[in-house]
């Protein structure tokens, strides 16, 4: 019974597990919306630097809400996301190398992180303090870039995601994000995974098409936003039901995104998609970083970087160590 149910939702095929961006519609809702779960993929993200819980936590949520936005990329780009604040964790950059790179790093003052564990103010907005947090699309060299910049103001990226929607997209949108340790028994140690749902309105049929996914590649979806729009039945009862979603089910390793769908939206239909996968994969290389050396750098200043005839440079994001030696570069012209 159960699974004649689930197909009739478009849940005619295999559940997907961790590291996926299902896309969703409840068309007689008239929204659409991602659910993300990650497992291993945040879980070595989180782990590649020693960072405090607090930290690690609020990295997290921003690689969730990354993973929600720029996995709708449909073309061979970068979605990058970043906070700059005055802060304990003064600086968080995610990007998503379309279709399915996650990677991610925070830089904080240790001293300052500690003092904020100690006196219990480790929401986000204490930890990020006042900034801006921007989102870039690029779509390479020979594109122009796009980017959105809105004013840190929350106690949480929940309530700064809604900002930026408001204000830059002007399409209402609600965003669910947690993320968590989780353990089982026989597990050496705690694994970091998380879970989130963008749900967005669209205009009714008979309006301008919205057959794209939020965020649709090149975040401009102002030909289908309504500046004007009046909260409705559908978009309350849309919210309304997402409200009921807890923080143990939108990061239950036994629960797939299309059952949290379905158990959220059986009762008025929701459609899901194919899932995306995701993954964590850094972008640096050894012919990059040498690269940057050549063009950015005279030849002065690399044998001043070197330390025992060696520059070393450390990728901020998967902490991999690579080394080059000044006099090997090529004549610079």
């Amino acid at each position: 019974m159960a699974q004649t149910q689930l197909s009739n939702y478009g849940l005619d095929r295999a559940e997907s597990g961790d590291d996926v961006a299902v896309p969703f519609t409840l068309e007689s809702l008239d929204a659409r919306g991602r659910a993300v779960r990650l497992g291993h993929a945040l879980d070595s993200i989180l782990n590649r630097h020693s960072y405090p819980a607090p930290v690690a936590r609020l990295l997290g949520e921003a690689v969730v809400l990354a993973a929600l936005i720029g996995s709708s990329l449909k073309f061979e780009g970068k979605f990058i996301m970043q906070t700059q604040t005055d802060g304990p964790v003064n600086l968080i950059v995610v990007d998503l190398d379309a279709p399915d790179g996650l990677r991610g790093y925070a830089r904080f003052d240790a001293d300052a992180v500690a003092a904020a564990i100690e006196s219990g103010q480790t929401r986000p907005g204490e930890l990020l303090g006042k900034g801006h947090l921007a989102m870039t699309v690029d779509q390479g060299s020979h594109m122009e870039r796009y980017q959105g910049i809105v004013a840190l103001e929350g106690n949480s990226l929940e309530e700064v995601a809604h900002t930026y929607f408001q204000q830059s997209e002007q399409i209402p949108t609600l965003v669910r994000i947690t993320v968590a340790e989780f353990a089982r028994r026989g597990d050496p140690r705690p694994t970091w995974r998380a879970g989130g749902v963008l749900v967005q309105h669209m205009p009714k049929s008979g309006q301008a098409s919205m057959r794209d996914l939020p965020g649709d590649g090149d975040f401009d979806n102002l030909e289908t936003a309504d500046p004007h729009f009046v909260e409705d039945d559908n978009w309350t009862r849309t919210k309304s039901l997402l409200s009921t979603l807890s923080d143990a089910e939108l990061a239950d390793p036994d629960l797939s995104p299309e059952l949290l769908l379905f158990r959220l939206y059986h009762e008025t239909g929701v459609r899901v998609f194919d899932p995306i996968a995701l993954e964590e994969r850094c972008t640096c290389s050894a012919d990059r970083i040498e690269a940057m050396l050549q063009q950015s750098f005279t030849s002065e200043e690399r044998e001043e970087m070197a330390v025992n005839g060696e520059i070393e440079v450390v990728c901020e994001f998967c902490s991999t160590a690579y080394h080059f030696k000044p006099h090997e570069f090529e004549t610079e012209h």
